[in-house]
């Protein structure tokens, strides 16, 4: 399976943690954030993750910001990307059972690192459960098709 990870300056160390993390899993992890500290604006480089999903050559996205609020806003401004912000384990497992989201977003300024890996974990793990939920999910898409141009 194929991540795109994008990060904007407050995400920097974190991503670094996961990435390592996600490839001892047995990920394949495509790095499109910034990799210093210096401060970087998170639409440039969570945009590009985003894309990286709408062209098919990243099954799930994970961005980063400081709050975690720019980069889902962000990642969400594209079509077929539904990107939900996390901040816990049940949260992460919701994101996939009900809604089928492909992005994870998080603060790196909110969550320790203990409680990222869960997070990641969870949301890289847990299935949609379609069902009822396949009807609410897809008249988000059907909403998405009528606004985005």
């Amino acid at each position: 399976m194929n991540i795109a990870i994008a990060n904007d300056h407050a995400g920097v160390e974190i991503k670094k943690l996961l990435v390592q993390h996600l490839k001892e899993k047995g990920y394949d992890v495509v790095n499109f954030g910034t990799n210093t500290e210096e401060s970087v604006d998170y639409p440039d480089y969570i945009g590009k993750a985003a894309k990286a999903i709408q062209n098919g050559s990243a099954d799930f996205g994970i961005v980063i910001c400081g709050t975690g609020i720019g980069a889902s806003i962000t990642a969400n401004k594209f079509k077929g990307i539904h990107a939900a912000l996390c901040h816990d384990e049940y949260t992460a497992k919701m994101a996939r059972n009900h809604n089928n989201a492909n992005v994870l977003a998080f603060g790196a300024r909110v969550l320790d690192n203990e409680e990222v890996i869960k997070i990641v974990d969870i949301f890289l793990s847990e299935p949609f459960l379609g069902e009822r939920h396949e009807r609410r999910v897809n008249k988000v898409k059907y909403i998405e098709d009528k606004n985005f141009c």
